[in-house]
Formats: C-alpha cells, structure tokens, sequence
C-alpha cells in the first residue's frame, strides 16, 4: 500500500492549514506511520509568505515549528495528487471543490468532522484574533491530529 497523501486547506495557508500540516507531520512521524502531508490555501494573495509570525510563535511555544513554511495556493494539480483535501471550513470545502477535477471532488471534505471532532465543526480562523486565538488553535489541531490518526488506522489506510 502506498502512503497516503494529505492536504489541509484554508484561506490564504498562512495560519490554519500549515499548523495542522506540521502537528500531523510531527505526530505522524512519532507513530511510525509514512502519510505525505501538505497545506494550501484557495486564496493566492500570500503565495510565497512564511506562516503568520502570530501562529509560528505559539506554535514554537507548542514545539511545533513552521519557519519551513511558504504559502502555497490550491491548484487543480493538487486535487489529483492528494488523496484527500481537508478543508477547514465550509467556505474553503466549496471554494476547494470547485477548483478539483469534478471526479476528484468527492476527496475534498471538512476537516474536523472526518477526524471525528464534533465541536467546532469547522476550525476557527484566529487571523483576526488576538493570541489566545492562536492558541486555541494549537490545542485544536493536536486534538484533531489525533483523530486524524485513529480514523487513517482505523480505515486501514496507514
């Protein structure tokens, strides 16, 4: 079986997507499990930029670290890729879907539900927050990554 291979989606993929990029990447490879992992965002007005000076300090805090990171924006190249595409949010699930092959649209799904979170239903966006905002983010993503996990293994696809 081929390692799977993840996409995590949000506005402009300076905040949301490349956090739980690099927690899944981080956690994935402590449990031993070969899955390829990758952010964008539907949005190409930060293609090029590192994270959100804001999300890599509490990040770093968190011992993730996200200095690697440029933005990227969603192509329909990516769609064929990635087996999945995990949106953040509802906004981002349609935008997403729209630019992906139409046979490959069914691969783009919310994020939080798939990896078995039931509240929030979609991952808050903290850009215009202040750091608690950042934060949470932090905790949500390390909870979800862990979902994430049960529910690759579970499926058999790691």
């Amino acid at each position: 079986m081929s390692a799977p291979r993840l996409l995590f989606l949000c506005l402009g993929n300076i905040c949301r997507s490349p956090l739980v990029e690099a927690v899944a990447r981080q956690r994935m490879a402590e449990a031993g499990l070969d899955v390829e992992v990758a952010s964008r965002g539907t949005g190409n007005w930060h293609a090029g930029n590192p994270a959100d000076a804001r999300m890599c300090e509490v990040a770093h805090v968190a011992g993730i670290d996200l200095s690697p990171h440029r933005a990227r924006q969603l192509s329909r190249a990516d769609g064929n890729h990635f087996d999945l595409v995990f949106a953040m949010d509802e906004d981002n699930l349609r935008e997403g879907q729209a630019i992906v092959d139409a046979v490959r649209r069914d691969n783009v799904v919310l994020y939080l539900p798939w990896a078995g979170v039931s509240e929030p239903r979609e991952f808050p966006d903290p850009y215009y927050g202040g750091l608690e905002s950042f934060t949470r983010c932090v905790a949500l993503a390390e909870r979800s990554v862990q979902g994430l996990i049960e529910r690759l293994k579970r499926d058999g696809l790691v």
